[in-house]
């Protein structure tokens, strides 16, 4: 199966993001492993998930780590607990951080999340 080349524009970047459907955003919510978790499920990325522990690796936030409390499917953003600025009128808002930009420290694990890295990890043994 052919990949579909992509386009260099970030005009027709934006237009597949408002495009695609949600369920294919998913896969835009990739974030990297930190080296101990890359070491010990043997994995480079996975979907970051409400509760994971994030650091910060680009952007005005570099170095600090928070949870991630919530998650914009439809724009593929991620919002940090920590990640916070004041408004004029004093009120706290939460700054959206791309994926790309973030690294899981450690990650909030439950059956679901379990089997699907099992399952990546039987993926990659039978491609090798």
């Amino acid at each position: 199966m052919a990949k579909k080349p992509s386009s260099k524009s970030p005009r027709k970047q934006r237009r597949f993001l408002r495009k695609s459907s949600i369920h294919e955003h998913k896969k835009l919510l990739r974030c990297r492993l930190d080296e101990f978790l890359r070491e010990e499920y043997g994995l480079r990325s996975l979907v970051a998930r409400k509760g994971d522990l994030v650091r910060v690796m680009r952007g005005q936030f570099r170095d600090t780590e928070g949870k991630i409390v919530r998650i914009d499917y439809t724009k593929a953003l991620v919002y940090l607990d920590n990640a916070s600025t004041t408004k004029a009128d004093g009120k706290e808002v939460q700054i959206p951080i791309h994926p790309s930009n973030l690294m899981l420290v450690k990650l909030e694990l439950d059956d679901d999340r379990r089997a699907i890295i099992e399952k990546k990890i039987l993926e990659i043994a039978e491609s090798e």
